[in-house]
């Protein structure tokens, strides 16, 4: 009786265990996958480019020395108001004016040379006359005439040299008394002193280059940013776009501005090519100061009821293909190839041609994940116009994918990585 009672119990416990392995086998041979999907919606898509940059005012002239010497005296200072012609600071002049006597000196003294040149002149002139005479009558030699005659040539000849002498101690003298009157630095323009180097007592040295004094603002009722665009933008951006930009003086407030010219001058910043976009600025309240630190942000196209995806959809990748399940196509078949895909060992050119704004998205239609390629148009960073693909307003577009149950950490699902661009539109996503 025990030795039946344990053959039944053997029994039962191998039909469990068959029962227990078949039910294993007929489970599921992928975990559900949860998605979280975005409507495609219709919207206001405006594209922007943001760059940073300075304010400056429109003309800044910095204003220096010609001549070296102790700042005798300065009459404006930071934010004094010029008008053009105005003396702003003086240079000691007692050096200078020193020059110019000398120069003075020199010059009368070259001048009565001169004088003193034609007066001898004039008399070898009249001696070689009696001399010629004298011989005419046999009472001077051959050799006196010709004496008299060379003294003659030779005292014309002081005359170009005094004249010579008094042109350069007159060049001498305008030098000096230029010099002299770079001792006064005057304002070139009427504008804004914004920047002031020097103090009273300090000696400036103008050699190879000219010590600046002062830097003067023309207007600062009209500014402009001068901000770097990089290479890949700037292609986008022409004269006359429209322009907003913050700065932190004043959190919170838009100023706005217009773009008046991309410079063709390259610059180099941080291994980044940018180039000079010069945005014009109304300053009539004078709260922007130079120097000031702007955030710009430049529209540079706007479309109004785009079909628009998020961004996110994009970026979307497709969960490792799990064992089991059926497909389904672009069409909502459950079999077969989305449209627009590469054939198996094809070249995975898309359907809409080789264009570089083309991507695969994927599409929630009924319960099953579909693979669509579209062409891209504007975007604002954040949505992404569709100009192109088997898309409509109200469509769920998979922005992210959770696989859950137990073999959840053997199929990664979603996000990061890649993007989906150039997904060559697979088979769509396996779910149970």
């Amino acid at each position: 009786m025990k030795k039946k009672i344990g053959w039944i119990i053997g029994i039962v416990v191998v039909v469990a265990g068959v029962l227990a392995y078949w039910r294993y086998g007929r489970g599921p041979a992928t975990p559900p996958i949860q998605y979280k999907t975005a409507a495609v919606t219709k919207r206001r898509i405006v594209g922007k480019i943001t760059a940073s940059g300075t304010l400056s005012a429109t003309v800044t002239v910095q204003v220096g020395t010609q001549v070296s010497g102790r700042i005798q005296s300065l009459n404006v200072d930071f934010n004094s108001a010029v008008k053009k012609g105005q003396v702003i600071a003086k240079i000691d002049p007692l050096l200078f004016q020193a020059a110019v006597q000398q120069a003075s000196a020199n010059y009368l003294s070259a001048k009565a040379s001169l004088v003193r040149a034609k007066a001898q002149a004039l008399d070898a002139d009249r001696q070689y006359a009696r001399l010629k005479t004298l011989k005419d009558q046999g009472l001077a030699s051959q050799q006196d005439l010709e004496t008299g005659e060379t003294n003659a040539s030779v005292a014309k000849a002081s005359i170009d040299v005094a004249q010579a002498a008094l042109a350069q101690s007159a060049a001498s003298l305008n030098q000096a008394q230029t010099n002299l009157s770079y001792t006064t630095i005057v304002s070139p323009i009427d504008g804004t002193v914004i920047s002031r180097n020097v103090d009273v007592g300090q000696t400036v040295a103008s050699s190879l280059q000219a010590p600046v004094l002062f830097t003067i603002a023309e207007d600062l009722k009209k500014m402009q940013v001068n901000t770097n665009i990089a290479e890949g933008d700037v292609g986008r951006l022409q004269s006359g776009m429209d322009s907003w930009f913050t700065v932190d003086a004043f959190p919170g407030q838009r100023f706005r501005g217009k773009i008046s010219q991309i410079r063709n001058a390259a610059q180099t910043v941080q291994n980044v090519v940018t180039y000079d976009a010069v945005i014009d600025v109304d300053n009539a309240d004078l709260k922007l100061r130079p120097g000031m630190t702007a955030n710009a942000t430049i529209t540079y196209a706007e479309k109004d009821d785009a079909l628009a995806v998020p961004n996110a959809a994009m970026r979307f990748k497709a969960p490792v293909e799990l064992t089991g399940g059926a497909s389904a196509s672009a069409s909502g078949a459950r079999t077969g190839r989305p449209r627009g895909s590469a054939a198996p060992g094809g070249s995975g050119r898309p359907a809409f041609g080789d264009a570089i704004d083309t991507r695969t998205i994927w599409v929630l239609r009924g319960d099953q994940p579909v693979s669509i390629q579209v062409q891209l148009g504007l975007s604002d960073g954040t949505n992404t116009e569709v100009v192109k693909g088997e898309l409509a307003e109200g469509d769920q577009v998979i922005i992210d994918a959770t696989v859950t149950g137990a073999k959840a950490s053997a199929a990664p699902a979603g996000g990061g990585g890649g993007g989906g661009m150039g997904g060559g539109g697979g088979s769509p996503l396996r779910r149970l």
